[in-house]
């Protein structure tokens, strides 16, 4: 249980962190697909006996600097989706090719997260502080162009070396996170509690913190309804996540009807 508490709290800082920029950027189909895609990494691992790290990594940074390539001159959607499917598709043929459909593999779809071993702390935490010193180097020239991407071609920051440089992060971070919580849940984590910071404020900083909150909240409530309920933890994760954006969309609906002042009578 201790070392489920420290991986998936690391795992929701980096959740948290490169989330705020993945629906910043509107960029929710790229964090759905890039994990997904990795999971045939991680079965044409298994299938060829090595580290099924070493295939998620390879997998999602191929992926997602194939999207962020050909999505220069296509449709960013379209490349994504065909990316995405075909990754799928690489994966279900891995498996078919196994012996048997293992456990470890399975794993990856859905989390393991109290299944964790300490021998997987310390490739996480090192994944882990890749992404955050990533994310604190590029920080402000990924803000601009991700907020504002004419004034920082004006300025000197190329919106396709940002794209790609982000999509790398994106990578990084799907395979440090899959192996904990899994391909279907990860998308939910990095979408949800930076969606739902990002509904209580408007200032990057305040939201890229809210973000990190939200997302350890969700990780830590959830390990522990899981204890004690038996329920698998992808349940609550999801559910928590979605959760919480309702709340965040209610209360900035309440925040603008609360500050619009009402008509004058006179």
């Amino acid at each position: 249980m201790v070392t489920a508490w420290e991986v998936a709290s690391i795992v929701a800082v980096v959740a948290g962190l490169v989330g705020f920029f993945v629906v910043l950027r509107g960029s929710a189909f790229v964090a759905h697909a890039v994990p997904n895609g990795s999971f045939a990494g991680a079965a044409g691992a298994f299938l060829l006996g090595v580290n099924t790290l070493l295939g998620l990594g390879a997998f999602s940074l191929l992926g997602a600097l194939g999207i962020g390539v050909l999505g220069r001159r296509g449709r960013h959607d379209v490349v994504t989706a065909l990316a995405l499917v075909m990754m799928l598709g690489l994966g279900a043929l891995f498996l078919n090719l196994t012996v048997e459909y293992s456990s470890e593999v399975y794993s990856l779809l859905f989390g393991e997260v109290l299944g964790i071993s300490s021998n997987e702390l310390a490739p996480t935490v090192a994944l882990a502080l890749v992404c955050v010193a990533a994310i604190a180097l590029l920080y402000r020239p990924l803000l601009l162009s991700s907020v504002l991407p004419e004034v920082g071609e004006a300025r000197g920051v190329r919106s396709f070396r940002m794209e790609l440089c982000f999509l790398t992060v994106v990578a990084l971070a799907s395979t440090m996170t899959v192996p904990v919580v899994g391909t279907l849940l990860i998308f939910s984590l990095m979408i949800g509690a930076p969606a739902a910071a990002r509904s209580l404020t408007d200032r990057p900083l305040v939201a890229l913190g809210l973000s990190v909150a939200i997302a350890l909240i969700t990780v830590w409530s959830a390990i522990a309804a899981s204890y004690i309920t038996n329920y698998p933890v992808g349940f609550f994760v999801g559910s928590i996540s979605a959760g919480a954006y309702a709340l965040g969309r209610g209360w900035a609906a309440w925040h603008r009807r609360a500050a619009t002042p009402l008509p004058s009578l006179t």
